[in-house]
């Protein structure tokens, strides 16, 4: 139904513009409480999408280790992941924060390899090599 790189593109957008929000609503907001508003209002929004989408029937179908994974993903990016963000946006220039933070895929290409099995590639070396050239070049 939808084209993954139309909504990887969106995605890049919408994550290129959130910090900058972000870094301007920080201002004087400690980055804990700046985590728990937005997360009211999204889950508040969530809520409604659910319930105007008529999706509350697929939760059924669920497992528990499907849910376990996706609480640990939640845990890790949507709640510690963005509270370090917050800090280090809050206290760092979006300029050298934000592209930092944007290196996570090396992080999961090296536990995607160690945990699920995936295939060491020329490729995948070759963009770890410059995703850490990037972060050190921005310590300049």
């Amino acid at each position: 139904m939808f084209n993954a790189y139309l909504m990887a593109g969106l995605a890049m957008v919408f994550w290129g513009i959130a910090p900058i929000f972000g870094k301007l609503g920080l201002g004087e907001m400690q980055p804990l409480v700046a985590l728990t508003i937005r997360s009211l209002v999204i889950s508040v929004i969530l809520l409604i999408t659910m319930t105007v989408s008529g999706q509350w029937g697929n939760i059924a179908e669920v497992t528990a280790k499907d849910t376990t994974y996706i609480v640990l993903e939640g845990i890790c990016a949507a709640l510690l992941g963005q509270l370090a963000y917050y800090y280090a946006l809050k206290f760092g220039e979006v300029g050298r924060v934000s592209p930092i933070v944007a290196a996570f895929p090396l992080v999961a290409l090296l536990l995607g390899i160690v945990f699920l099995g995936e295939k060491v590639t020329f490729y995948k070396v070759v963009a770890a090599f410059l995703i850490t050239s990037g972060i050190v070049l921005l310590k300049y």
